[in-house]
């Protein structure tokens, strides 16, 4: 009886420029949430006082706990073998942020879809860098 053997699917190819353009749209994404987090952990006047405004109180500690997460999450999100995992984590975090909008009445496009905006970075980001989420998700133009 002949073994078979299990191939790998071949790793879809992707332009330089488009790889390029995934490493674009990942570091902005990376360098708003780092300073959305840090802002979080200070926290400043403006952090305490938007948080009150959308119902969650002025608490100090709430700002830091959601600044710790921020960091932790983006942090895993830009280290290439934990960046799928990332990306999962601040889909979670930025779906609170969106569902918290929803929740006062914000403007929709401004601050509602803000978060699915940065997701979009996010996600489009991760797809255009890494070959295993093309894999996984093989989006044909």
């Amino acid at each position: 009886m002949p073994t078979q053997v299990l191939q790998q699917p071949q790793d879809p190819e992707v332009s330089v420029a488009a790889l390029w353009l995934g490493r674009i749209l990942s570091s902005l994404a990376i360098l708003f949430l780092l300073f959305d987090g840090a802002i979080k952990l200070v926290p400043l006047g403006v952090v305490t006082e938007a948080m009150d405004r959308i119902g969650y109180g002025s608490s100090e500690t709430l700002a830091r706990s959601l600044g710790a997460i921020t960091v932790v999450c983006t942090l895993l999100y830009a280290v290439p073998p934990t960046s799928f995992v990332g990306a999962i984590l601040l889909t979670g975090y930025l779906g609170g942020a969106i569902a918290s909008h929803v929740r006062i009445g914000s403007p929709l496009f401004t601050h509602v879809l803000f978060g699915f905006y940065l997701g979009l970075l996010v996600w489009g980001g991760l797809w255009l860098r890494d070959a295993r989420l093309r894999q996984l998700l093989p989006f044909q133009p």
